[in-house]
């Protein structure tokens, strides 16, 4: 081999070994100006949990009994105080004596005359019949007067009003017993029933009397049955509930007289003073009802003695209240009367002439429509409100 030719691949090999490096440099420089890749973390796994061994169970404590709850209180409503019997009077007196009842009204009439002659008597008479006194108590009445005064004039103005006052009241009849019967031997109760056709106040009357008795200090129980009118029941169940009183009651429509013995049967099992039945307000005209009001006065016998039957009469019904008085004493033996409604246009007189009729007397008056507006009937207080005093 020439020595051109060796020198020429000595050449050649040099080229090529300074191209290599060349190259591998370059490549060297343009790596190390790179930023380096980040290799992926590889999160190791966590290691397996394991289950908490069980520990051994407790011995069971024993669970006490949740105690009950306590029931809700359910505060009763505040009670009424009803008004004394003592004051009751006097002050219906007031108000007797400042109402236009006609008695009263023809008395002031009488006394305030200047002159009293024969046509003064007449109208003094007209005025007397017409305030339902009654004719034969008028006549007594205005002969009496006419004796004590003289006939050409009233020369002592309280002489006359007092003879007037004198007479009035004697034909009131003071002396008649007028206290109710509420003794109650052998553990009973004293029964009353309260008898009366419908609208005399009956069942009211019933309210206000449980008030009247309550306020004497006694313990009272109520017998609703007056089951054939709507509502009676309730209407008396409010009225004892205002004072404290407990109602006996049944649906509308059930018999009267099985009400009337459980309210017995109660009272006598609880031990109370008095039981007041509040009856149906019979039709005086209806002898089929009036022979059951008899009949609820025989089954409340079986248990008590029926102490008081007290009849409610409305005194702005005049002679039409007689004739109802005269039936139910020939039924239920009446021993007393509660005048209701004694005010106002009402005519005093038909206090005479209702006790004349029956020969029992007026135990009980009602003036206006306060819940206390009932009190114990007495002649004194009677006519001094007549009398406008």
């Amino acid at each position: 081999m020439s020595a051109d030719l060796v020198i020429l691949l000595i050449l050649i090999v040099l080229a090529a070994a300074i191209a290599v490096s060349t190259v591998v440099a370059l490549y060297t420089r343009r790596k190390n100006k790179l930023p380096a890749r980040p290799t992926a973390e590889v999160e190791a796994p966590e290691p397996e949990k394991k289950a908490p061994e069980p520990e051994a169970p407790e011995p069971e404590a024993e669970t006490p009994e949740p105690e009950p709850a306590a029931p809700a209180v359910v505060e009763a409503p505040a009670l009424e105080e009803p008004e004394a019997p003592a004051s009751r009077m006097a002050r219906l007196r007031r108000r007797l004596a400042g109402s236009n009842n006609a008695l009263a009204r023809g008395l002031a009439q009488l006394l305030s005359a200047d002159r009293i002659d024969d046509d003064t008597w007449d109208d003094f008479e007209t005025t007397l019949i017409t305030s339902d006194l009654g004719v034969a108590p008028t006549t007594e009445l205005v002969e009496k007067l006419r004796g004590e005064l003289a006939i050409d004039g009233v020369s002592d103005p309280e002489r006359a009003r007092s003879v007037l006052t004198r007479e009035l009241t004697a034909l009131v009849s003071p002396d008649l017993d007028r206290s109710l019967n509420l003794d109650h031997p052998d553990g009973k109760p004293a029964v009353v029933m309260m008898v009366g056709v419908n609208g005399t106040g009956k069942t009211t009357t019933c309210g206000k009397l449980a008030r009247v008795l309550v306020a004497e200090g006694r313990t009272v129980l109520l017998g609703a049955a007056d089951t054939f009118r709507a509502a009676a029941g309730e209407q008396l169940e409010t009225w004892g509930e205002r004072v404290g009183v407990r109602t006996v009651r049944k649906e509308e429509g059930a018999d009267p007289a099985s009400v009337a013995y459980e309210a017995v049967e109660a009272g006598i099992e609880e031990g109370v003073d008095v039981v007041l039945v509040d009856t149906a307000g019979r039709l005086h005209t209806k002898t089929g009802l009036m022979d059951e009001l008899g009949k609820v006065k025989r089954v409340i016998e079986k248990l008590a003695p029926v102490s008081e039957v007290l009849l409610v009469l409305d005194a702005t019904t005049g002679q039409n209240g007689l004739i109802q008085a005269r039936i139910f004493s020939e039924v239920v033996d009446v021993s007393g009367i509660v005048l209701s409604k004694l005010d106002g246009s009402a005519k005093g007189g038909i206090v005479v002439q209702v006790q004349r009729e029956l020969g029992v007397p007026v135990k009980l008056i009602g003036l206006g429509e306060g819940a206390d507006d009932l009190a114990p009937f007495e002649p004194d207080q009677f006519v001094a409100g007549l009398m406008g005093e």
